[in-house]
């Protein structure tokens, strides 16, 4: 898919992966609309969990003159707890929290944008968008502590499959990255010999992932019409051990 003169949103544009993406896909000539909760964010101010908020930030995303044709889904938070720890049992709310933003947060974007993506004339191979969604590595190799974050990130990949085939008869295509250990904002405030024993945890190349490429990932799957329901890891070839 071209992205000259197309509208794109992405979630979770403030910082690390999102941010990144939404510099790639300006560069690369779509119109961004970034959505986050950052209070010192320059985009729109979104809650993904709730649907009237969201419905409207895509309206105004689909309201310019061009296309609404790309979604990209990095929102996500990854709290963790044990499921019996020191402190007793895992807090319900928590978990339920975990995965009405991740899982949930994710469904309701790619929903309602689908919805406006589907309204628009699609090009010249029938194809009227692209929806890219994170999981992370977590949803097949969950660590100690990561009982929420993994399932709400095995949803996401168990959404993969199930929504290309639900929206391919509109034209739009619905892929997953799982991502590794990303240099993100969150890892950047551990000291570096932690961060660096995160790294020698990888195969190859044995650091830590950066926001530019997962960008880069998310511009060669928009890129690549016949790429559809499927989840594809950028890890380096990193199975995560239990801890």
């Amino acid at each position: 898919m071209d992205l000259t003169d197309t509208a794109a949103i992405v979630t979770g544009a403030a910082s690390g992966l999102g941010a990144a993406t939404a510099a790639a896909l300006t560069a690369a000539g779509a119109t961004v609309h970034g959505f986050d909760l950052a209070a010192d964010f320059d985009g729109i101010q979104v809650d993904v969990t709730d649907p009237d908020a969201v419905r409207e930030a895509v309206a105004v995303a689909a309201a310019g003159p061009s296309p609404l044709r790309v979604v990209v889904n990095c929102a996500g938070i990854a709290p963790s707890a044990r499921i019996l720890g020191r402190a007793g049992v895992h807090d319900l709310a928590m978990y339920a929290k975990v995965v009405q933003v991740n899982l949930i947060g994710t469904f309701n974007v790619m929903a309602l944008a689908a919805e406006r993506i589907a309204a628009t004339a699609p090009d010249g191979h029938g194809q009227r968008g692209v929806i890219v969604n994170t999981a992370s590595v977590a949803a097949y190799e969950g660590q100690v502590g990561q009982a929420a974050y993994s399932s709400s990130k095995g949803g996401i990949v168990g959404l993969t499959l199930p929504a290309a085939r639900d929206l391919a008869q509109h034209g739009i295509r619905v892929m997953t990255i799982a991502p590794g250990i990303m240099l993100t904002p969150m890892l950047e405030t551990v000291s570096e010999e932690y961060r660096t024993g995160l790294a020698a945890g990888v195969p190859f190349p044995a650091r830590l992932g950066t926001p530019a490429e997962y960008a880069a990932l998310a511009l060669s799957i928009i890129a690549n019409d016949y790429l559809n329901g499927e989840v594809i890891r950028l890890d380096g070839a990193l199975r995560m051990a239990p801890r």
